[in-house]
């Protein structure tokens, strides 16, 4: 633990034992607590160090398996693509003689999901942890009372109150984390990664030249969801890398944005799934071009994703009854639709993440191949 760079308190201590001066130092510091009570001395409040000073600790959760402890046993089904992060709260020192009293959830309105509160090994007797939920219900933990090389640490949810009870020996020194929900994509808990200046300004400049038009981009990567079970906006939780950018970029503008399936130049509806491909997809009908079946073919798997055209004249029967089931499940042309894909400046080597729909064509398995549109109204 080091306070700037004029002390520095290691661990394990034992006050009864020996005093370090550096943890003298430290309970000079630090101010009573607003709810601090005394028992028996009353110049022995329980403590906390200031918010405003400096202080660094050696223990680093990220690299604990605290963490996977934590969401393993209160959030077991945390989405995927949302992973817990801690941010200090504060560091508490209960002394011989005095208690925390009950620190109440409404000091904790910071949108944590948990706080931890870790117990370091300062030997100490009594200083037994109480956590009480918002039913009444509460859990005693008397702990191990700081012994050597033993860090014992206790979670709980947002909702609840802890106190500490009278320490009759040596001195509790503890560290409370906050527990916060992040997620390299877009979804509702806040992001890990952000757009820079330099990415906002420019996306800018393209949705100025964009207003009163709806605009497409096409997602990057693939994410194994298959698009005749799920909605494409399923996919919102698990976006990463440039898509989670770009995503959460729109958002800072203020904009909706919303994921669609497309494929043959026609967009579904984002409350909308592709499970219309019950039926044989012959060779001479144009979603032909988006199938990557189980044989070679000479036709690109992925052909003008984007071409409003390649759907729009029949050149068979077949394909005037596939367009037709394509209709009826809700898709339309992306021209109908007056939606305008953005693309760079050589649209040929544009990259798209691909999705599979299987199915048969021309009596053998196939698969036709979905993309991702991130759509938004410019006003």
């Amino acid at each position: 633990m080091y306070n700037g760079i004029t002390h520095s308190l290691d661990f394990p201590v034992d006050v009864d034992y020996n005093m370090p001066p550096p943890l003298e130092v430290l309970i000079a510091t630090s101010r009573p607590h607003q709810s601090a009570e005394f028992i028996t001395y009353p110049n022995r409040p329980s403590l906390v160090y200031p918010s405003d000073l400096p202080i660094n600790f050696s223990l680093d959760l990220t690299n604990h398996p605290i963490l996977d402890a934590v969401r393993n046993t209160l959030f077991p089904n945390l989405p995927h693509g949302n992973y817990l992060s801690t941010v200090k709260d504060k560091l508490e020192i209960v002394d011989l003689g005095s208690r925390l009293d009950i620190q109440p959830h409404s000091l904790r309105q910071d949108g944590r999901t948990a706080t931890i509160i870790v117990t370091l090994p300062s030997r100490f007797e009594g200083g037994a942890l109480i956590v009480r939920n918002s039913q009444g219900s509460q859990e005693k933990y008397i702990g191990r009372g700081g012994k050597i090389d033993e860090i014992e640490w206790t979670a709980f949810l947002p909702d609840c109150e802890y106190e500490v009870e009278p320490v009759q020996r040596g001195c509790r020194i503890s560290i409370s984390y906050g527990v916060f929900v992040r997620s390299f994509g877009p979804s509702g808990s806040e992001p890990l990664i952000r757009p820079s200046d330099e990415y906002l300004d420019r996306l800018g400049s393209i949705l100025n030249l964009s207003r009163g038009h709806k605009i497409a981009f096409r997602l990057e990567f693939d994410y194994s969801i298959n698009p005749a079970e799920s909605l494409a906006e399923s996919v919102v939780p698990l976006l990463r890398g440039g898509d989670s950018l770009l995503y959460h970029a729109i958002k800072l503008y203020k904009l909706s944005p919303q994921l669609h399936w497309t494929a043959g130049g026609y967009i579904w509806p984002n409350d909308r799934s592709v499970d219309f491909v019950s039926q044989d997809i012959a060779e001479d009908h144009p979603l032909w071009g988006h199938l990557f079946p189980g044989r070679a073919s000479d036709v690109p798997p992925v052909r003008g994703p984007f071409s409003a055209t390649h759907l729009a004249s029949a050149v068979t029967q077949g394909a005037e009854n596939l367009r037709a089931r394509v209709e009826i499940n809700g898709a339309i042309p992306l021209a109908e639709a007056k939606i305008t894909v953005l693309t760079g400046w050589d649209a040929s080597i544009a990259i798209a993440g691909k999705e599979r729909v299987y199915l048969v064509s021309n009596g053998e398995l196939g698969k036709l191949i979905v993309n991702i549109l991130l759509v938004v109204f410019v006003p």
